[in-house]
């Protein structure tokens, strides 16, 4: 299976390798101690407290594989690298919602860094797809559930 490379901005790729430390270390010390006292309660086929333990053990190694894979195909975006000319990763774009007259600010990020309440969206997102390569002034068509949605790109910056 061939893997995708992921993007991810410096302070991305950062919590990423913070989260995998956290789960590799603590999580996986806390999760075995859970395991521990679950096996001092007896009788396994009928012990609740382990299997949920072991849940949760085989979640934290799921989620470990994801984030090593992560990182293992990560490409990290150069900040100087990015210009200010067209839209692309990594930058901030001042857009105008035409059909509610609204300015709202995203920054276009890759798809494991998207935080919403952060204005923070994927470049493989309907909206993040449609800026990648615009320039300041044009108008840009997004097909969203809602119906074609026309924003107008007010600024481009890092």
């Amino acid at each position: 299976m061939e893997e995708k490379e992921v993007l991810l901005t410096q302070e991305g790729y950062d919590n990423l390798e913070r989260e995998l430390n956290y789960l590799r270390t603590e999580k996986r010390a806390e999760v075995a101690d859970r395991i521990k006292v679950a096996l001092g309660f007896g009788d396994l086929s009928e012990n609740s407290e382990y299997d949920e333990a072991k849940n949760a053990q085989a979640e934290n190694e799921i989620k470990i594989a994801e984030l090593e894979n992560k990182l293992r195909y990560a490409k990290i975006i150069d900040e100087k690298d990015i210009d200010t000319e067209t839209v692309q990763v990594g930058n901030i774009v001042k857009v105008l919602d035409m059909e509610f007259d609204e300015k709202i600010e995203y920054t276009i990020v890759g798809s494991t860094e998207v935080n919403l309440a952060e204005n923070k969206i994927s470049n493989e997102s309907p909206l993040g797809a449609a800026l990648l390569g615009a320039k300041k002034n044009n108008v840009v068509e997004v097909n969203a559930p809602a119906g074609i949605m026309k924003y107008k790109i007010l600024s481009i910056k890092k």
